[in-house]
Parts: C-alpha cells; sequence; structure tokens
C-alpha cells in the first residue's frame, strides 16, 4: 500500500504542478483506465509472455489512462509541440499502446528476450522504438532493437522517476534529467536541449522553466 501511496503522492505533485504552470499539458491527461482494461493487459502479459502487469503500473493507469494531444492553434501549422508529452520520456502509453509495443508479434518471438517489463512512456508516438520501461528491478531506458535487456533500471520506481521529474521542475538544476530541459511553450511542458534543440519554428517562444 505504501508503494502504491508513493506513486499517488508523486503523480499529483508533477499533475499539480501542470495544472498550474502548464494548462494545456495538464488538459491532455486522459480519465483512469477501467478496471476490466487493467484486468485485460494483466492477462495477456501473463498468457503470451508468463509474467503479469507491474502493479505499479496498473497502479498508474487507475490514475490516468495515458494523454491526447491538445489542439494548438499556433502550432498548427509546424506541428511541434505535442501537449501529452510533458514528461522528459515522452507520452504516458496507455494500456493498449504499452501492450502493442510488448507482446510478441504474431509468428515472431519475443524481440525483448523474455525480460519482464513493459513499456510506459514514449517519445516515438507513430510506433514506439525507445522509451521508458517498468519492472520488477525498477525504471530504466529501452529502444528497439539494441537496448532490450533491461537490466540497467536508472530509478526504483515510477514514483522515484516522478519525484525526479517534480524536483527538477521545482527545484532544479534544469540538466538534472540530462541534456534535456523543461520548458513552456503554449501552455505546455516541454524537455528540449538549449545547445542541439529538436524544436523548430516553436523553439522562439519556447522558455526554459530554469
Amino acid at each position: 500500500m505504501s508503494d502504491q501511496r508513493d506513486l499517488e503522492l508523486a503523480w499529483r505533485r508533477v499533475t499539480d504542478w501542470l495544472e498550474a504552470n502548464a494548462p494545456v499539458s495538464y488538459a491532455s491527461l486522459l480519465p483512469p483506465a477501467p478496471e476490466h482494461t487493467i484486468e485485460a493487459a494483466d492477462a495477456q502479459l501473463r498468457q503470451y509472455l508468463g509474467f503479469g502487469l507491474p502493479a505499479e503500473l496498473g497502479a498508474l493507469w487507475r490514475l490516468c489512462a495515458g494523454v491526447e494531444h491538445q489542439y494548438i492553434e499556433a502550432n498548427e501549422e509546424a506541428g511541434e509541440v505535442g501537449s501529452g508529452a510533458f514528461l522528459p520520456g515522452g507520452i504516458l502509453l496507455g494500456p493498449a499502446d504499452a501492450l502493442r509495443a510488448r507482446l510478441p508479434e504474431t509468428g515472431r518471438g519475443d524481440a525483448w528476450g523474455g525480460a519482464a517489463v513493459v513499456p510506459w512512456l514514449t517519445g516515438d508516438e507513430a510506433g514506439p522504438e525507445s522509451g521508458y520501461y517498468v519492472g520488477a528491478d525498477g525504471v530504466g531506458r529501452w529502444s528497439l532493437p539494441d537496448n532490450l535487456a533491461c537490466d540497467k533500471p536508472d530509478f526504483p520506481s515510477i514514483a522515484a522517476c516522478l519525484d525526479a521529474v517534480h524536483c527538477t521542475l521545482t527545484q532544479g538544476p534544469a540538466d538534472a534529467k540530462g541534456p534535456d530541459v523543461p520548458g513552456l511553450v503554449w501552455g505546455c511542458l516541454v524537455w528540449d536541449d538549449p545547445e542541439a534543440p529538436s524544436l523548430d519554428d516553436a523553439l522562439e517562444h519556447w522558455h526554459p522553466v530554469h
């Protein structure tokens, strides 16, 4: 129960910050996932991979089932800013997208080599190719096809990862999570590297938090 409480507190800290400082990103949050959807995800993982849904990920989906990018008129032409990509690892995957990235393709083996992990963040929305995973050992980075061992976690839990995000937002230093630093543009929280920005037309409107 304490682990779930830690997650709830960490999630609320981040989302409260969004509500106060990045309202368009906050508006991107989806409602909690239905319990039957979470149970189905657990059943599919057990059936096809032999392990269940990480409890902490199920608890997160009971708070939020992912994100839906909001329409931003100023962003219409370039389409660079995804309002739901407010975490440094990208967007929060909902149950369907997380399983789609993890379950073996029909007729093929498991590209992840049986690692008992599930992806929960990705920056590649068209077809997840990298991001953060969560498993019994914690939270770490994954990428296709060369980093799927998932044996070098960066954080002991999703809660710890979210706490690090909140600490970076409120206390700094800005680069505590790596070269990408938090900034605000059009009511959205967007992480970018000032030395090698990925933003183009939106960059002149993006202002670092620190």
